[in-house]
């Protein structure tokens, strides 16, 4: 079974598990993360909805596909990982993406959900822990919730193996979060699409999503640089 499957049908396995005592965040997500008994009625210092996606990857056999493999129990360092290694999606949310939302105010991710399914008007429908119908953000239960698109502030898009073995025709294809930096190979000369359209960017470039990922990594590190400058643009990285 795929991953992103296999992690939506344990997550859907899930609904209905509260916290208990309520309020205590005291919960077996929270006991296998910290692996000890967490509860703090006081204190309130241990939420769960990042720990909850956290336990879902490693019952899914998965743990490489969150954070690297290592721990985090917040929102703000999860999105931030997600942006420092190109897995960073702000909208056109898929099944198995990690979501982020805030739900008031400006500033930084409050909650996180794993969608379930995008509906035609940009509803998510998500599987979260630690949620409510008094307390969005921290309602101690694991629920299926429908959430406006306008809350997202952005997602976490982990590399699905099923994903690993896509192949990109054109640059078109390329998934948005990537596109432009192809785009600007393309224009060095970097890559060589098969010469079908005079404009470059209809070419037929079939690169496998790893190809893809792996020449933005090399692109962000000024591996391309040379190549950049003596086609007159930029360099990715600037002295």
């Amino acid at each position: 079974m795929a991953a992103c499957e296999q992690l939506l049908r344990i997550a859907q396995g899930e609904l209905g598990v509260r916290e208990f005592p309520a309020g205590s965040n005291r919960v077996k997500y929270n006991t296998a993360y910290y692996g000890r008994e967490v509860y703090d009625t006081e204190t309130a210092q241990y939420p769960w909805c990042v720990t909850f996606i956290w336990w879902l990857f490693q019952k899914a056999g998965a743990p490489e596909l969150f954070f690297g493999g290592g721990k985090t129990a917040s929102c703000g360092v999860l999105m931030d990982h997600a942006k420092a290694h190109g897995l960073f999606v702000s909208g056109n949310y898929q099944p198995g993406d990690l979501v982020f939302f805030r739900f008031q105010g400006k500033g930084g991710p409050q909650h996180v959900g794993l969608v379930k399914e995008v509906r035609a008007n940009g509803d998510l429908v998500t599987v979260e822990g630690n949620t409510g119908s008094d307390n969005d953000a921290n309602g101690g239960q694991v629920q299926q919730r429908v959430r406006n698109g306008a809350l997202a502030v952005g997602g976490y898009r982990p590399e699905y193996e099923e994903d690993k073995v896509k192949t990109y025709e054109k640059l078109k294809d390329v998934p948005e979060k990537f596109r432009p930096v192809i785009e600007r190979l393309m224009d060095a000369g970097v890559i060589q699409g098969d010469g079908s359209d005079p404009t470059g960017n209809g070419d037929v470039i079939s690169l496998t999503h790893e190809q893809v990922r792996t020449l933005v990594f090399v692109y962000r590190g000024g591996g391309f640089d040379r190549r950049l400058t003596a086609a007159g643009m930029e360099p990715a990285v600037k002295a």
